[in-house]
């Protein structure tokens, strides 16, 4: 999936987030649910209180589309893969431009699926 991200009213950005957690919370809750995106926010190198959603190993500083990555993961009970190990920057970075180097493609999975990872 690719989320919007720049030139994006936030009134589309709300509701691409709000659709995509109706189809996630029409999935029974009894199956895998395993999903990859750009999702161009930067949820940060620390949990900062989400701890169920954020592993503690993630890149960079949070920012709003961060934010918004982890609400929807708490509001889905999702846990974002990357974050869940340490790896070297060159693992970690998923895009480059000039100077600049971020994270911003991340899996994530159900929580009562984490033991998987």
């Amino acid at each position: 999936m690719y989320a919007p991200q720049v030139g994006f009213t936030d009134d589309i950005k709300k509701i691409f987030w709000e659709e995509l957690e109706d189809v996630v919370l029409s999935v029974p809750q009894n199956e895998k649910l395993v999903f990859e995106g750009d999702f161009n926010g930067h949820i940060g190198d620390k949990t900062d209180g989400y701890v169920t959603t954020h592993g503690d190993f993630g890149f960079g500083d949070k920012n709003s589309g961060g934010v918004a990555i982890l609400d929807f993961a708490v509001a889905c009970d999702l846990t974002i893969v990357n974050s869940l190990f340490k790896k070297k920057e060159n693992h970690l970075v998923t895009f480059r431009s000039g100077n600049s180097k971020t994270s911003i493609e991340y899996f994530l999975i159900r929580e009562n699926y984490r033991k998987m990872c």
